[in-house]
C-alpha cells in the first residue's frame, strides 16, 4: 500500500483518514491477519509498555550497576515545582529513562523499534496522555502511527545501531513517536511527517557506543533526549513549520550516513563514549577485562 512517507501522506489525505487508519489496513493485507486480531496485538503492546514505565518510576537497577534510579529523581524533581523545561516534557524523559532502566534491568519491554530505543514511544504517549486525555483506543492508534512510521524507516533505510548507528535507533523511535504525537493532537497527516522529519534530521551522524557493549550508557540518556526532541518537534510541526528538506529525503541520508559511519562508531564498544578512559574502566570493572583485550588475545 505505502513504501515511503509520501505514499503514506497521499494515502491519508486522499481517503481522509488517519496515518494510523492506513497502518491498520497495511498489517491486515500483509499478515493475511483480521482487524480483531491486529488490533488486539497492539492493545497487548501498549499494556506491556504501560506496566514498563510503571516499574521504572518505582525505581530499578541494571544488573552492572550502571543504570537505574534517574527516572525517579526527575519525578522528584518535577514534583518540586522547580524544572525549567516544563512539566511535560520533563515527564515524558522520565517515562522514557523508566522503560530502558527496566530493559536494562532485563525487564519486559516493547522494542519500539528496538529494545535500545524503547523508551521514547512510551515515554512520549504516556506523558501527552496527561495533556490530551485521549481514549484508549486513541493511545493504540498513536502505535499504529509511530508504526508506519517505523515502517518506512525499517524497509528505505535502517533501525539497527549496528548498521546505521544510534540516528538509526533512538533517532527513528524519535521521529516515530513526534509523528504520533502530532496525530493526537489533532495534526494532519502531513505534518506528522513534517515532525518526523525535523526530529529526524536533527539526530543525523549520532554514533552508537554502548560502553561495555551493553544497551545503558549512553543508550538510557539518549533516549531520554530523543523523547524530548520528539516532544519539541510536534510542537513545531503543529505551529505550520516545516521541514525544508521532505521526510523521505531525511530518512535516505540517515541511511547513507550510516552507512559511511566506522565501524567503530556502529555498536561495537570500539570507540566513542565506550572508547574514554572511564569507558574502558567500567568496561574492566564488569567483565574482569576489557572486550577489546579479550577479542585480541
Amino acid at each position: 500500500m505505502f513504501r515511503n512517507v509520501a505514499e503514506l501522506v497521499e494515502l491519508a489525505e486522499s481517503q481522509n483518514k488517519k496515518i494510523s487508519d492506513i497502518m491498520i489496513e497495511q498489517e491486515i493485507e500483509f499478515t493475511g491477519k483480521t482487524f480483531e486480531q491486529v488490533y488486539s496485538q497492539m492493545e497487548k503492546n501498549l499494556e506491556v509498555m504501560e506496566q514498563a514505565v510503571a516499574r521504572g518510576l518505582e525505581g530499578v537497577k541494571s544488573h552492572s550497576g550502571l543504570t537505574g534510579g534517574d527516572a525517579v529523581l526527575l519525578q522528584k524533581y518535577i514534583d518540586s515545582g522547580r524544572s525549567l523545561c516544563g512539566d511535560t516534557i520533563l515527564d515524558a524523559v522520565s517515562k522514557a529513562v523508566a522503560t530502558n532502566e527496566v530493559n536494562a534491568a532485563m525487564g519486559t519491554i516493547c522494542a519500539t523499534p528496538t529494545a535500545g530505543s524503547a523508551g521514547v514511544v512510551p515515554g512520549t504517549l504516556f506523558a501527552v496522555k496527561n495533556k490530551l486525555n485521549p481514549t484508549k483506543d486513541e493511545m493504540i492508534r498513536f502505535l499504529f502511527a509511530s508504526g508506519a512510521f517505523g515502517f518506512v524507516v525499517a524497509n528505505n533505510a535502517s533501525i539497527s545501531g549496528a548498521a546505521g548507528g544510534c540516528q538509526a535507533e533512538v533517532g527513528s523511535a524519535s521521529g516515530m513517536a513526534a509523528a504520533a504525537i502530532v496525530e493526537m493532537a489533532g495534526g494532519t497527516p502531513g505534518q506528522s511527517a513534517e515532525a518526523m522529519a525535523i526530529t529526524l534530521k536533527n539526530m543525523l551522524g549520532l554514533v552508537c557506543d554502548p560502553v561495555a557493549g551493553l544497551v545503558e550508557v549512553p543508550c538510557v540518556k539518549r533516549n531520554a533526549m530523543g523523547a524530548a526532541n520528539a516532544m519539541v518537534a510536534a510542537d513545531m510541526a503543529l505551529a505550520g513549520i516545516t521541514s525544508r528538506i521532505p521526510c523521505d529525503e531525511v530518512i535516505d541520508a540517515m541511511y547513507k550516513i550510516g552507512q559511511t559511519m566506522p565501524v567503530a562508531l556502529r555498536e561495537t564498544a570500539q570507540g566513542g563514549l565506550a572508547a574514554t578512559p572511564t569507558g574502558r574502566e567500567l568496561e574492566a570493572k564488569i567483565f574482569g577485562v576489557s572486550l577489546n583485550k579479550r577479542e585480541d588475545s
